[in-house]
C-alpha cells in the first residue's frame, strides 16, 4: 500500500461526477474503504479500484465491440383497433 496514491474525498467526488456526501456515505457504510488522517479521509487506488469493481454490473469482457441490437418497429395495429 505505500506505492498506492491517496486521493481526498472531493477529488475521488470530481472523479466520479458524484457529491462529497455521497463518497461520505459510501465510507460510512463501508462500501469504500478509507483512512482517517487528521484533516479528513484518504482512499488509496487500489481500493477505490475494489470498490468500483464490487458496483460494475458485469465484468469487461476482452471484446471492443458491441453485439448488433435489433429494433423491431412498433406494432401499430392493435393501437388502430381501438
Amino acid at each position: 500500500m505505500p506505492q498506492d496514491r491517496y486521493q481526498t474525498v472531493q477529488e475521488i467526488a470530481d472523479r466520479l461526477k458524484v457529491s462529497q456526501a455521497t463518497v461520505r456515505h459510501w465510507i460510512k457504510e463501508g462500501a469504500l474503504r478509507a483512512i482517517d488522517i487528521g484533516k479528513g479521509w484518504r482512499i488509496s487506488d487500489a481500493d477505490l479500484d475494489d470498490f468500483l469493481r464490487q458496483h460494475e454490473t458485469r465484468p469487461r469482457s476482452n471484446r471492443s465491440t458491441t453485439l448488433p441490437v435489433e429494433i423491431k418497429p412498433a406494432d401499430d395495429s392493435a393501437r388502430r383497433e381501438r
